[in-house]
């Protein structure tokens, strides 16, 4: 089956009212407090979810136990007065906790936006299989790079308000890998978790047409190959259009990185863009998932970019 174009959330106005969840690991409480300050800067009314400042008492790198991260999430979505939902953090535990929720409550409820990356790619891939709805691969609430790197505020806030403006994606960065031009339909993320998903009840059976994004962080260069050979080996690239690659901070030196990505990515015969700006590097773009776009990836060694067909929101 062909990937097709999912629903898109509205965009936010001054007033709108985004909750805060935390469905993977614990946040430090004083990053938390200065992403709250950033939203509320923007004229967001922020609400944090009950838990969101909970530890596991037993499991510490767990934001509180799977149930209370589940509901924190399903009740913010299913509250009529919330009209975005961000992620605090990442870390693990979104897969714990994905099952656990009701989705077809959540569906009920209707489109909203959900912001976040890393581990949140998890619920990425279960809002659009089992929502079929649009997301934003951005920068959590208490991310370092979110509190301290303008362009990566820019980049959502742009993206919440003013979609129209943010339809070209792409730092300076951004070359050719493989050198091409591709439609598809975003989606992706965090590349370790794509392949953890492999397997279970509601991952996708099919990408056709897809362009994939794809980042990471801490992951050696030869367990990106085996994370890439992975999903090559299950059939879950078959298909895709093309790859946007964003960051691999802390995967060890570059070039080791850009031999991997060249040598599994580069069998696909379809056009690869490096260091496109998003993920965990020192500036994160936002990145929408679920939407129609094209990849330009120049021979001559031009800036690569990623367009959006229209605003990633309504």
């Amino acid at each position: 089956m062909t990937l097709a174009p999912l629903t898109r959330p509205a965009r936010l106005r001054p007033g709108a009212r985004i909750a805060v969840v935390a469905p993977s690991g614990p946040v430090p409480a004083d990053r938390l407090a200065a992403g709250l300050d950033v939203l509320r800067g923007w004229g967001l009314e922020t609400v944090e979810a009950p838990h969101v400042r909970d530890v596991h008492p037993e499991l510490g790198y767990l934001g509180g136990t799977d149930e209370a991260r589940a509901r924190d999430l399903q009740e913010a979505w299913c509250d009529p007065s919330v009209d975005a939902v961000i992620c605090a953090r990442g870390g693990y535990g979104a897969h714990r906790m994905v099952d656990l929720i009701d989705w077809a409550a959540m569906r009920a409820a209707g489109p909203k936006v959900f912001i976040g990356y890393s581990d949140i790619t998890v619920l990425h891939e279960a809002f659009a299989r089992r929502m079929g709805l649009a997301t934003l691969h951005g920068p959590l609430a208490g991310a370092e790079t979110f509190l301290k790197d303008p362009d990566t505020q820019e980049s959502l806030r742009a993206t919440l308000f003013e979609p129209e403006t943010v339809r070209t994606l792409g730092l300076p960065t951004a070359r050719a890998l493989v050198p091409g031009r591709a439609r598809g339909i975003t989606y992706g993320g965090c590349v370790s978790l794509l392949a953890a998903d492999l397997g279970t009840p509601h991952a996708r059976t099919s990408a056709r047409g897809g362009l994939l994004v794809i980042e990471d962080t801490t992951e050696d260069p030869y367990s990106i190959d085996r994370i890439l050979t992975q999903l090559l080996r299950a059939g879950a690239l078959a298909g895709i259009s093309g790859v946007a690659c964003g960051s691999w901070a802390g995967c060890g030196p570059y070039e080791s990185v850009r031999a991997v990505l060249a040598d599994r990515l580069g069998t696909l015969g379809v056009p690869v863009v490096e260091e496109l700006g998003f993920g965990h590097g020192p500036t994160a773009l936002t990145i929408p998932l679920g939407v129609p776009a094209v990849l330009d990836a120049p021979a001559d060694g031009g800036p690569a970019t990623l367009t959006i067909d229209g605003p990633a929101l309504v």
